[in-house]
């Protein structure tokens, strides 16, 4: 496990190429996000998934994972094919490995996602910076 001079960090990963899985693929992502959550060995006290038909919104989803040490969710704008995670973790758990993991599970899947962008942002540093 990555020791961070932080008490926490967030890992984004934006995407492009992203594919609907299946008709409410909301549900799906959200599979793939618990499922790397329980292989980290986090601990998951939450999760819920909102499906957007276009109507309101933009088609696509939004899902979270809500964890004892923070969240790691997920949003989709499928017309366009993007995909934006936010893994957020303010305990022991790296939330690198949990990002890993889920694009891993992504690329498995979906072999022409782009991964655009991943960032490692420390939160809550040490020594009051």
């Amino acid at each position: 496990m990555e020791q961070f001079d932080a008490h926490g960090a967030h890992v984004f990963l934006d995407y492009t190429g992203y594919e609907p899985q299946q008709s409410e693929d909301g549900k799906w992502m959200l599979s793939l996000m618990e499922r790397a959550v329980d292989a980290c060995r986090i601990r998951r006290v939450h999760a819920h998934v909102e499906q957007f038909d276009g109507s309101l919104s933009p088609p696509g989803f939004a899902a979270v994972v809500l964890l004892d040490e923070s969240h790691v969710t997920a949003h989709c704008y499928s017309e366009k094919g993007w995909l934006a995670i936010d893994c957020f973790t303010c305990g022991g758990s790296d939330p690198n490995a949990l990002a890993d993991l889920i694009h891993q599970y992504l690329t498995e899947r979906m072999p022409q996602i782009i991964l655009k962008r991943r960032q490692h942002q420390p939160r809550f540093l040490h020594g009051g910076e």
